[in-house]
This record gives structure tokens, C-alpha cells and sequence, in this order.
């Protein structure tokens, strides 16, 4: 790589967008965004404080007024202005998000590509937008009456927003608000503080009103104070299971998306073709270096594949390119920081010390973790049953197809699965049995199409993410029922 192509400048600061302006000031602490791998790349952000959060409240019941009376074609048009603007920045928008996260830039672009669609499926579901005739005088006491149902917003949506995705996942919520004719207050993540403002500050230069988002800078304590406040009526979040609970209970009776933790696991069938199985787990388990909710944490095999599963697998892993994150090439950049790092390598640690063999990887240098291979860790062991979420992926085998369902099973969380087999009797009894969201037939766990549902059960979180259903959970449905009035007599 030339001096060129590394050479990205990182913000100094990052602003908040509240009631219709920018402000590099708040009233909360100073905080500074440390770049994991660049030394010295830092970004400062004042963190939003009582005064701010009061000020975006105030402002978004006026707002929330100003955005529902956008009409469905509107809002649709200003989506698909946005897309467009997404793609004319995407490049630059990758490599700020590669520099303040350590995150490969293939990654970083096609994170960008996802968020230009899932602006155009926002426009999609707002054009969707409309109502229902029901069947009043179906029944005795609806003679004489006609009804009919319309979609009407909210209002006032907060939107929490993680470190992995912080472009996609800021694009899904906001996206799907607006359409349903919502405003948005959106608490993006502190490790990505300068990415969150550049899509912003993107969307509103082509078009987008000033009346449909604002941007609080914050931790915790900031997201804690926009939940609860009475005039939200609907919360979306994506993060650990444990800010989840945090989150439902400061949040109160409101409407509610949560997108939570995930240990997905892969189930590799014999019948399968193992050396395609083995790129693609191997592909999508450090994508990212591992931080996604649906990222293959495990992956169980059928005994008589095992052994080549893991040689092929392993042989896959080593050829990945560990390198510079704007490096092209690039297939594992750094962890979010030093100390998610040092968790993960602890894992390991534990994990070999339980009787679990490291085939490849272990090593780390700050943020940045090899991509390891752990075959056989014991199923009490923390890289099992716990979310790891980092450059980790452990493989083991089994006998039976109903064991390998019930491991799979054996953990708090049901985001998603994925399954390599030809058999369509197993395909249909992993459907029926994984108590998982969503099933990845003949893929791994880490597939997502942005226009199709995607959510999970027990501790992965509660609703569907996708705008088509989000603009559901971000509406009202009004009934306007007609006394006197007859279609049939």
C-alpha cells in the first residue's frame, strides 16, 4: 500500500446533532475515541448531558408534528435522495469507520452498500403505507357501520445504536422511523462517535429534514435518560443482553425492538460439501473480527466429516490476511479495543487449560487478536456457552443429528443458525427444533438480507428488524369506525 492510500485523516471531534444544529459542546463529560490501531488518531465528543436531553425533548414533540405531516410519497422520495447520497460517500464513510474501528475496509464497504439499500427498502415500506377495511357488519351488531384502519406514527422514536455495524444498524433504525413518519433521537455507540455524525451530516445535506433526527453523543447514563422519556413511545436497541434488560426497564411501557446478544453455532452435516462449508464458516466466523451478534461462534460436525472439516478449516483460517484495515486485502483488522482483546485471549486461555486444543491463532498484539481455531473445548467452557464475539471459532463433532441440535439449543440465546446439509428431512426437523430466529440453510450463521425479518428469541432480543417491520412497531394503528353508514343496504 502506498503512503496515499494509509493516509486517513481521523476527526479531532465529533458533534452532536440536537434541535436542528450541531454543537461540539454538551453539558456531560469529555470522552475521547481512541483509534485501535492507528497510534495517536483520536476523536473528542462532549457527551450530551440534562440540558441537552431536555432541549431534544422538547424539540421532538414540535419535530414529531413537522415529519407526520410528510406525505408517505415524501418521505419515500427523501429516502431514496439519501440511498443515493450513501453511495456517492461511501468510500469515504468506509475508511473513517476502518480508522476509528480497526475494521477492515472490505468490510467497511460493504457495510456502506447495506446502508444505501436498506434506505431504498425504507422506501420502499413507506410507499407500502396505507390501511384495511374490516368487516363491521360481518357480525350482528355492526349493522349499519362501516370501519376501516389506518398506520399512523408514534411520534417520538429513540434509537440506541452498537460499535460493529454503527452505520447499518444507525440506517435500519432511522430509516424505518422516518418512513412510518416518525422523528428519531439516535444515541449512537461512544466507540464510533465521528462515524455516526459523517452519516448524519451525509443524510442531511441531501435532503433529509433537520425536523426527522437528532444525534445525542453519550454512554450509558445518556442512553438510560432518552428511554425514559415519557414523550418516546417506541425504543430501538442492538446490543449485550445485559444493556438490553438495562434498557427495557429504564424504558418502561413503550413499544419495543430489541436486538440483543447472539452464540450462533453452524451445524456441518456429512452429507455436505465440507470444503465449501469450511470457507464460508471460516469466511464469516472473523469477519469483522468476530464482533457480530450472528458471527459462527460454533460450529458442530458430523464425526465422519470432522476430521477434514477441521483440516480444511484450519488451512482456511491461516490463509486469511491479518493486516492494515484500509489495506484492500485485509481480511482481519483489530478488535474494537485493547481490552475486548485481552477478554477474548483470556477465553482462550481457559479454554485450553479445560482440555480444548488450539489448532491455529492465540496471538495478540493490542487490539488485535490471530484468528483462532479451538477444537474440542469442553461445553462448560466460556468460548461455548457465553457470547465471544471476537476473532474465535470453536469446532466440534457429533454423532447423533438430534445431539447436535440439542447443543445448539444449549445456550441462553436463539438469534440465528446455520445448517450444511442435502437432506431435506434434517433441514425441516432444524427448522422445527433450533430455538433460533432465523435458520441459514446450506450457509453459515452470519447471513443477512436487510429486507427480510431478523431478530431472535429468548435472550437475542425481542421484535424483528427490517423496515418493512420496523414501520409496524413504529406505528399506531387508528380505527375510525362509520355509525349510520352502509356498504350493503
Amino acid at each position: 500500500m502506498t503512503a496515499a492510500e494509509t493516509d486517513v485523516a481521523y476527526p479531532e471531534s465529533a458533534a452532536s446533532f440536537v434541535a436542528g444544529g450541531f454543537r461540539e459542546e454538551a453539558g456531560g463529560p469529555k470522552s475521547v475515541r481512541r483509534s485501535p490501531w492507528l497510534p495517536g488518531a483520536e476523536c473528542r465528543f462532549a457527551s450530551c448531558g440534562p440540558e441537552e436531553v431536555e432541549l431534544a425533548r422538547r424539540y421532538a414533540v414540535e419535530a414529531a408534528r413537522a415529519v407526520a405531516r410528510l406525505r408517505p410519497f415524501e418521505r419515500a422520495e427523501i429516502l431514496e435522495r439519501c440511498a443515493e447520497a450513501v453511495l456517492q460517500a461511501a468510500e469515504p464513510l468506509a475508511r473513517l469507520e476502518a480508522v476509528e474501528l480497526g475494521k477492515p475496509l472490505k468490510d467497511t464497504r460493504g457495510e456502506l452498500a447495506r446502508v444505501a439499500e436498506t434506505f431504498s427498502i425504507a422506501a420502499h415500506a413507506a410507499r407500502e403505507l396505507g390501511g384495511e377495511v374490516w368487516p363491521a357488519e360481518g357480525w350482528r351488531r355492526g349493522r349499519g357501520a362501516a370501519a376501516f384502519s389506518i398506520q399512523v406514527p408514534v411520534g417520538v422514536v429513540v434509537a440506541i445504536t452498537p460499535f460493529n455495524a454503527p452505520l447499518n444498524l444507525l440506517a435500519h433504525k432511522l430509516a424505518a422511523s422516518f418512513a412510518a413518519g416518525n422523528t428519531t433521537v439516535v444515541k449512537p455507540a461512544p466507540q464510533a462517535p465521528a462515524s455516526a455524525a459523517k452519516l448524519v451530516l451525509v443524510l442531511l445535506e441531501a435532503g433529509f429534514p433537520p425536523e426527522g433526527v437528532q444525534l445525542l453523543q453519550g454512554g450509558a447514563e445518556l442512553g438510560a435518560s432518552l428511554v425514559a422519556m415519557p414523550e418516546a413511545r417506541a425504543v430501538a436497541f442492538t446490543g449485550s443482553a445485559a444493556a438490553g434488560h438495562a434498557v427495557a426497564h429504564a424504558a418502561g411501557p413503550k413499544r419495543l425492538v430489541l436486538e440483543l446478544g447472539g452464540n450462533a453455532a453452524t451445524i456441518v452435516c456429512a452429507d455436505a460439501d465440507v470444503a465449501e462449508a469450511a470457507q464460508v464458516t471460516a469466511a464469516t466466523g472473523y469477519s469483522n473480527s468476530g464482533q457480530s451478534c450472528i458471527s459462527v461462534q460454533r460450529v458442530y460436525v458430523e464425526r465422519p466429516a470432522y476430521g477434514a472439516f477441521l483440516e480444511a478449516f484450519e488451512a482456511e483460517v491461516r490463509g486469511l490476511k491479518v493486516g492494515h484495515p484500509l489495506d484492500p486485502a485485509t481480511d482481519v483488522g483489530t478488535m474494537v479495543d485493547e481490552t475486548a482483546a485481552a477478554r477474548v485471549e483470556a477465553w482462550i486461555g481457559e479454554a485450553v487449560a479445560a482440555g480444548g486444543r488450539l489448532v491455529a491463532g492465540g496471538r495478540r498484539e493490542g487490539a488485535r487478536l490471530w484468528p483462532t481455531l479451538l477444537a474440542e473445548p469442553p461445553a462448560d467452557a466460556r468460548v461455548v456457552r457465553e457470547e465471544v464475539f471476537g476473532d474465535l471459532v470453536s469446532v466440534m463433532p457429533f454423532d447423533r443429528f438430534e445431539e447436535a441440535l440439542a447443543q445448539a439449543n444449549a445456550t441462553p440465546y436463539g438469534l440465528q443458525a446455520g445448517l450444511f446439509t442435502r437432506d431435506l428431512e434434517r433441514v425441516f426437523r432444524a427448522v422445527r427444533e433450533l430455538e433460533v430466529g432465523g435458520v441459514v440453510v446450506n450457509g453459515s450463521s452470519n447471513f443477512r438480507l436487510d429486507h427480510v425479518p431478523f431478530g431472535g428469541v429468548k435472550a437475542s432480543g425481542l421484535g424483528r428488524e427490517t423496515p418493512r417491520l420496523l414501520v409496524k412497531e413504529f406505528s399506531e394503528t387508528k380505527t375510525v369506525l362509520f355509525r349510520g353508514l352502509s356498504f350493503w343496504a
